[in-house]
């Protein structure tokens, strides 16, 4: 602990500051400005109160050994601090933008000031690594000879790769898309995390000797059968690809897709695919449109900043749930993550948050939609009653589904190699990441259900110790978390 007195010496936060939002909106780039002192964080490090029992580890499902990074960037000592880090975190470039930090929920400073700004440290420490060429290669002792697939390559496909890559395995990723990342790579919008810090990772991968396989159905290009022949064992990482649905009246009508229907399209233009028509625009857009966004969480914000970048005409989010508290509701105490009201910054450049509110049905004419019929709604034992005397009709061009997902895709791949399944529809999974084919473990949405992406690199990397330990009889690998811990959102 480098400075006893700091969290007492330095009381607030202090984060990079975000663009103007007239500005941002102009482009497709991250939100914040470019440059983040090295003095300033290393004041922020210092509030670090290095507890006696830190929560923040509680909180963080890697486990990562948060005060001894944080004492190391305030001691100056940056090429420890990033050991440190990757010591548990395979992808700090990605957690640091898109987790949204339940370690500094768990902040033992947080209970009576703000929380120490750990999710700053830990993006500016491997941007930092990055810039020194610090980030190189890391290679096998020895190759085994064994031969992994891993289906997916989202962030628990990532993680279980590069670990069994450097355990001396032969690995290969198969992703059906035309490139590699999972939702990193198409749902999350460029301004959230710009693609090339996924290119930047997938050289070092490469070089070690992952090898990435892109635009390859898993169960139609290949089989599974032949997947099993070829492999010595696979990893199922394929993602909670099913979205959740809204089977109303109206849902046929033109106009109204599901988020991961609108939001790929966008990150294509950015990554400069010929998709667009004479005037410049993807298939679905929201230039021009009066825009609907119904699901409030995270996904639901993303199509709020893209519609905003894509020149909607207006915008209005719904939400089911009621405005939460604007500080922590006491049904989730410290160190719990706290269910309180958030802006994101696509909430910060425009639109409606509509909240207590159920939609009855969609409207159209010409077989497209041009409108929804809804009303407020309030909770009542636990669950939705209508609001009498709250019905209204909002007008819309586009309607965009964003409720979360229910579950992996089974038809394929999951029904040919015969895995079964839990009472939510996951790939179920035994204490040892096993499925109940032998040779074929799971990790990541596919069996933990929707979840964040510290949990998904958390369990690519305890999958990996475990298919490791099945190859090998046992396994130097770290195994951060067991597949009973219970999902969190």
């Amino acid at each position: 602990m480098g400075d006893q007195q700091g969290f007492m010496k330095h009381t607030s936060r202090e984060l990079p500051t975000r663009r103007p939002v007239p500005l941002r909106l102009m482009d497709w780039k991250e939100v914040y400005e470019e440059k983040f002192s090295h003095d300033t964080l290393r004041t922020q490090a210092s509030r670090c109160m290095d507890c006696g029992i830190p929560f923040c580890h509680n909180g963080c499902p890697l486990g990562n050994l948060i005060p001894e990074w944080n004492d190391l960037v305030y001691r100056d000592r940056w090429r420890e601090g990033i050991d440190r880090l990757h010591a548990t975190n395979n992808f700090p470039e990605f957690t640091g933008r898109l987790c949204p930090a339940p370690c500094e929920a768990s902040c033992v400073l947080g209970i009576n000031q703000d929380a120490v700004t750990i999710k700053q440290v830990e993006v500016e420490l491997i941007e930092n690594a990055f810039e020194e060429g610090w980030v190189t290669p890391v290679y096998p002792t020895r190759l085994t000879g064994k031969r992994i697939a891993v289906v997916g390559s989202g962030p628990a496909g990532l993680a279980a790769a590069q670990q069994l890559t450097r355990a001396g395995h032969t690995v290969t990723v198969f992703e059906r898309a035309d490139r590699i990342g999972g939702l990193m790579r198409y749902g999350i919008p460029e301004f959230k995390m710009e693609k090339r810090f996924i290119d930047r990772r997938m050289a070092q991968m490469e070089a070690e000797g992952t090898i990435f396989k892109t635009g390859v159905n898993v169960g139609v290009d290949i089989t599974a059968e032949q997947l099993r022949e070829q492999f010595d064992a696979i990893v199922l990482s394929g993602g909670a690809t099913i979205a959740r649905d809204l089977p109303i009246p109206g849902r046929d009508l033109d106009g109204i897709h599901q988020a991961m229907e609108f939001l790929p399209w966008a990150n294509r233009v950015q990554l400069g695919d010929e998709v667009t028509d004479a005037d410049g625009l993807p298939p679905i857009h929201a230039k021009g449109k009066r825009v609907v966004i119904i699901g409030g969480g995270d996904t639901g914000a993303d199509c709020l900043g893209t519609s905003h970048r894509q020149g909607a005409a207006s915008v209005h989010q719904f939400e089911i749930m009621p405005r939460p508290p604007q500080e922590r509701a006491v049904s989730t105490p410290w160190p719990t993550y706290p269910l309180m009201y958030r802006v994101s910054s696509a909430h910060e450049e425009g639109g409606e948050r509509v909240f207590s509110v159920n939609t009855e049905r969609f409207v159209g004419a010409d077989g497209k939609v041009t409108g929804l019929d809804a009303h407020e709604v309030k909770m009542v034992n636990g669950r939705f009653e209508k609001v009498a005397g709250t019905d209204f009709t909002l007008e819309a061009d586009l309607v965009l589904l964003a409720m979360g997902f229910v579950g992996p895709q089974k038809p394929g791949l999951l029904t040919d190699l015969g895995v079964g399944y839990d009472q939510r529809g996951n790939v179920q999974r035994d204490k040892n990441w096993a499925t109940n084919v032998p040779g074929v473990f799971v990790a990541g949405d596919m069996g933990r259900g929707q979840s964040l992406i510290v949990w998904a690199i958390a369990e690519g990397r305890a999958a990996a110790a475990a298919v490791d330990r099945f190859l090998e009889g046992e396994s130097a690998l770290p195994a951060p978390i067991a597949p009973t811990a219970v999902a969190q959102r």
